[in-house]
């Protein structure tokens, strides 16, 4: 199974949907959603297959396929995995189809003056996305990774502009050009590479092989780590280049949004472990303190400012900001029990704050707002997506037996040896987190019915809302009377409803991945591992010749 060419097949397989979506008429939006769900059921099939071929204990990089791109300039077509990469491809399987799942029932953006725009752009764009990410993970020549890390601006771009929510143009240009920038500077850094690799080889070469092999002065070393790094920041993103993604998380679709913290972002924490880890160790330890203020700045900040958040969207977008200083502390705190967590923490964010998003915007379909004070009480009528809500944001303050709870976990006890006061002030995150997880879930399911449960009452006239307005508060007595509900109002009340068979088979595979890989990491562990401890011994640090362990199993690994 090694000989075929997997990584090749789950990028062209999802670029080839997409252009046979694309190619159909804006009519036939079923079809297209159909075609979508199957291609990405195959790249997941493509995903599992990879995983069962790829060998844990075998060299770094494997299923490797490399074809000469560019040969003037030493540029190829050159792919590759190791551990870290292929649970991000992973996570890419499972998160796409459930996507498409959860965006089933998605009209398209009404726009004043003009016909609205079909949903086959929608799944088009999107099976163009995954190719993308695909290709960034697997990518192993530096070239190709930064031609990825650009491409992928464009689908996201649509997704978040053409489907997203009223202020969706100022969130999609914002989210582009921050990426733009950060991408433009990194690429000046890898021209410097090439201009490096070419004086102390004869050639050049953006083979990250031959690259992570360079005797680099330090100075210069600083000025290359600096572009890169300035790319994943914002790509993370660290405070305070973060302002783009509360935008873009609150206007994209919930499926664009899902990918975007579960997935896009990613690319910057696995870049800081990929690329500025082993091509800059110098830098990477020197610049390591600063570093670390931006993660656990962010931290403290985003958690700050959830707590204060009226709007669900924005509000799960600055848990993730917190999460990513999490994930950062465990890259530069240089140890392998740090490091593998932050790797874990990269997938299990992903898989509980995908699910968190899902919920929100399953919320927000049977309210009409993403305002939380116009809900309350939801829970009475709602009673399983309550407890999905729920289980999501216990998974996301990291509660033990979710999956969330092994990543932090990895990440206190790994950098509290060497980087203690950063740690110390990085739990006070916990507690913030635990409080502004639980009051939006409190709002929103518990407490008096508000917004769309309100109900007929003999309440005075002069309380009723307008006409349509859902974002009435509790009016009425002290026992709970509310306004009277128009027609409007009163279709969308019976239209509350809890999760349908389609909703329940879409969080189902989240709900049970939290639940498992909360109470049993070691199969991921066992394959991020050997890719971290690679990763340390190239920055010079001993990986102590152990792999860390689950908490609770007895054995861990020492640095």
């Amino acid at each position: 199974m090694s000989d075929v060419p997997w990584l090749v097949l789950m990028i062209v397989v999802p670029a080839v949907g997409a252009a046979v979506v694309a190619a159909l008429p804006a009519a036939r939006e079923a079809l297209a959603r159909r075609l979508a769900l199957a291609v990405s059921l195959l790249v997941l099939l493509l995903a599992v297959l990879t995983t069962v071929a790829f060998d844990p204990d075998g060299e770094r990089f494997q299923l490797t396929t490399s074809v000469a791109w560019i040969p003037d300039f030493g540029v190829d077509f050159a792919l590759g995995v190791d551990g870290i990469a292929l649970s991000m491809l992973l996570l890419i399987g499972v998160l796409v189809p459930i996507v498409v799942g959860a965006s089933w029932r998605d009209a398209p953006v009404p726009r004043p003056g003009r016909p609205a725009r079909s949903m086959t752009a929608f799944w088009a764009w999107l099976l163009l996305l995954e190719s993308l990410m695909v290709g960034v993970f697997a990518a192993t020549d530096v070239f190709l990774f930064y031609v990825f890390f650009e491409a992928m601006l464009v689908p996201m771009y649509f997704l978040i502009g053409s489907f997203g929510g009223e202020n969706r143009q100022y969130a999609a240009v914002k989210f582009f050009l921050y990426s733009l920038l950060g991408g433009l500077v990194m690429l000046a850094s890898v021209i410097g590479l090439y201009v490096v690799s070419n004086s102390q080889l004869g050639e050049g070469t953006f083979a990250f092989d031959a690259l992570r092999q360079l005797e680099i002065d330090p100075n210069v070393q600083k000025l290359l780590f600096a572009g890169f790094f300035l790319a994943f920041a914002i790509k993370a993103p660290l405070v305070p280049f973060h302002t783009w993604l509360p935008d873009s998380g609150a206007e994209a679709p919930i499926g664009g949004a899902v990918l975007l913290v579960g997935v896009l972002d990613k690319v910057g924490t696995f870049g800081f472990l990929r690329y500025c880890l082993p091509l800059f160790p110098d830098a990477s330890r020197d610049l390591a303190p600063w570093v670390l203020v931006l993660a656990v700045a962010g931290i403290i900040y985003a958690a700050l400012l959830a707590v204060g958040q009226s709007d669900m969207k924005r509000l799960v977008s600055y848990t993730s900001i917190a999460h990513f200083g999490f994930i950062a502390l465990g890259i530069f705190a240089f140890t392998t029990e740090a490091a593998t967590g932050a790797v874990l923490y990269m997938v299990n964010h992903g898989i509980a704050t995908g699910l968190l998003f899902i919920v929100v915007g399953m919320v927000i379909a049977r309210g009409g707002s993403r305002q939380i004070r116009d809900y309350g009480g939801l829970a009475a009528r709602t009673p399983v997506l309550a407890g999905v809500f729920l289980l999501a944001g216990l998974a996301s303050l990291a509660l033990p037996g979710t999956n969330s709870f092994v990543s932090e976990f990895l990440v206190l006890i790994g950098a509290f040896p060497t980087r203690p006061v950063f740690t110390i002030i990085a739990t006070a995150g916990i507690v913030l987190a635990a409080l502004y997880v639980l009051l939006m879930y409190q709002r929103v399911m518990h407490g008096p019915p508000r917004g769309v449960l309100l109900a007929d009452t003999d309440a005075d006239p002069d309380d009723r809302p307008e006409d349509g307005d859902l974002s009435a508060g509790p009016v009425g007595g002290p026992h709970g009377a509310t306004a009277v509900l128009d027609a409007p109002v009163r279709a969308r009340l019976r239209a509350v409803r809890d999760l349908s068979g389609r909703e329940i088979a879409v969080v189902t595979p989240l709900v049970a991945l939290i639940l498992v890989l909360g109470v049993y990491p070691q199969p991921l562990i066992d394959l991020v591992s050997p890719a971290v401890e690679a990763t340390m011994t190239d920055i010079g640090v001993d990986p102590g010749g152990s792999t860390p362990a689950a908490p609770g199993t007895g054995t861990g690994g020492t640095d």
